[in-house]
């Protein structure tokens, strides 16, 4: 619930929370309200503060199409019943009244007039219409009348308890129209009455010919929509105006998207309000961008395979190999196209190109443990033959989301440095591999520790090289390493990262 309403709702009662939910489907569905009317709408609600009557400004909106009267946003502002007797009176009053009032607001002359807010038979809030012109309409143009008129429906209806439409859908904002974009009004038959200049624009281009008026809309689509592409089943009750829906309408190339708000008396439906929005181009956009990121998708996952099979080459070249030199170094490759491999398997997931790097960590240790497996033994109990070592792998920390230019070399830097600690570190006695990942905004730091026999000098090996080089280079940060007080050793990467732009 938005803060301005929940301070003064009471959460254990049961009423209150009803009305509170139905102001807050006001809130989210009131600005065709505002842009009809071309005015600001405040929404007030009166309570006991401090033992004093008190009107209160618990919500604002600005019309889309016109000029506002606040500059400064009035929600919160209070008044005494004394100090505006005029909206005292309008929470008495079950009915829209009207009769309009003058108020200053920035020093210009505003009209206001009031609108009770109603759910179940009783009144919970008030709605002030303020604007810089008249809501009187002899002297407005035809579009402009026709806006107040279908303004005014909504608000007798919003005094009913009848707006906002119960079990209508919020509307993706993404697309969704505007009273601005195009306007059509309807009569319960789903016919046109009127259609403004924006949406009779909008029909034209879709391929829709002629002044609309007088006929059916849904007639005209189903001539448009004769083709193979799939029609949204609730396109028919949107045109006609007899659902509260929101619906895309596609053919020849153009997209339409169209939202029904019908208008009732009582509990008779009298007619609807269709706004329509030419969405052709931003349709176009999204499928742009579908087909881009599957392509991407497509590309990692061929690279994927494609390295995957690299890897399986070199571990089946090396088993030919007699060399124990030569088999060793084809396994060094193998382990480190794997590792490129595995960083383009975590881009599969998403639509993004950046990875969750904590779980690339996790492969990328057991990679390194299971590489080294072969090379890795200790004196059996007895004193005789050398058995297998156990190494144990544990993470702290996280480093989260981080960008894919920066996952791969990251991945091969962490690889070759778990599989140095295995080799070297941990060859005899086995142990424990440990991970240590501190993060701060961009700053990153991870520490690659081992309890073993801890390091004579400096590593100075193609794997120490490889990752030295990547670090400084690709990612510009710094590698080092040093003696654990305990026992063991400690490489440290410090990098600063690139933000993700999300």
């Amino acid at each position: 619930m938005p803060t301005a309403l929940s301070k003064f709702f009471n959460a254990d009662s049961e009423s209150e929370q009803t009305g509170a939910q139905w102001l807050q489907l006001v809130l989210g569905d009131w600005q065709v309200v505002a842009d009809l009317m071309g005015a600001d709408l405040v929404l007030w609600i009166r309570r006991d503060i401090g033992g004093k009557d008190t009107m209160v400004a618990v919500g604002h909106t600005r019309p889309g199409n016109g000029t506002t009267v606040y500059y400064d946003d009035p929600v919160g502002n209070r008044y005494a019943p004394a100090d505006w007797p005029q909206m005292a009176d309008a929470f008495e009053s079950s009915t829209v009244s009207t009769q309009e009032w003058t108020v200053e607001r920035d020093e210009r002359t505003a009209s206001v007039m009031f609108a009770p807010v109603c759910t179940g038979g009783e009144i919970i809030a008030l709605l002030s219409v303020e604007s810089f012109t008249s809501f009187q309409t002899g002297h407005l143009g035809t579009t402009e009348a026709e806006m107040r008129r279908l303004g005014m429906r909504l608000l007798v209806m919003l005094s009913e308890g009848s707006f906002p439409i119960l079990g209508a859908p919020v509307p993706p904002r993404r697309g969704a129209p505007r009273v601005q974009d195009g306007l059509v009004s309807l009569d319960a038959s789903g016919r046109v009455l009127w259609c403004s200049p924006n949406a009779l624009s909008a029909f034209h281009r879709f391929g829709i010919d002629g002044d609309l008026t007088g006929e059916s809309l849904a007639e005209h689509a189903t001539d448009m929509l004769r083709s193979r592409a799939a029609v949204d089943e609730s396109l028919p009750l949107v045109l006609m105006g007899r659902a509260a829906w929101r619906a895309d309408m596609q053919g020849r190339g153009s997209t339409l998207s169209l939202r029904a708000v019908p208008l009732k008396q009582g509990d008779t439906r009298i007619g609807a309000i269709l706004l329509v929005r030419d969405v052709t181009e931003l349709r176009r956009r999204e499928r742009e961008l579908m087909t881009r990121d599957a392509t991407i998708r497509e590309v990692h996952h061929r690279v994927k395979n494609n390295l995957q099979t690299v890897a399986a080459l070199l571990r089946l070249q090396s088993r030919r190999m007699k060399s124990e030199e030569a088999k060793e170094a084809l396994l060094e490759a193998m382990r480190r196209v794997s590792t490129i491999a595995l960083v383009h398997e975590s881009l599969l997931q998403g639509s993004e190109e950046t990875v969750f790097f904590d779980d690339i960590i996790d492969r990328c240790l057991r990679l390194a443990v299971d590489a080294a497996a072969a090379t890795v033994s200790a004196p059996s109990a007895d004193g005789g033959a050398h058995g297998p070592a156990t190494v144990r792998t544990e993470r702290r920390g996280k480093v989260g989301v981080i960008r894919a230019e920066e996952a791969t070399p990251l991945a091969l830097v962490v690889t070759e440095l778990a599989m140095n600690a295995v080799e070297h570190g941990l060859a005899r006695s086995g142990g424990t591999l440990e991970v240590v990942v501190e993060r701060t905004g961009s700053h990153l730091k991870i520490h690659v520790d081992d309890d073993g026999a801890g390091m004579a000098g400096k590593p100075d090996g193609l794997g120490t090289t490889i990752a030295q080089n990547l670090v400084e280079g690709e990612l510009g940060g710094v590698l080092s390493w040093q003696n654990r007080p305990d026992a063991g050793t400690r490489a440290t990467i410090e990098v600063y990262l690139d933000p993700v732009i999300v």
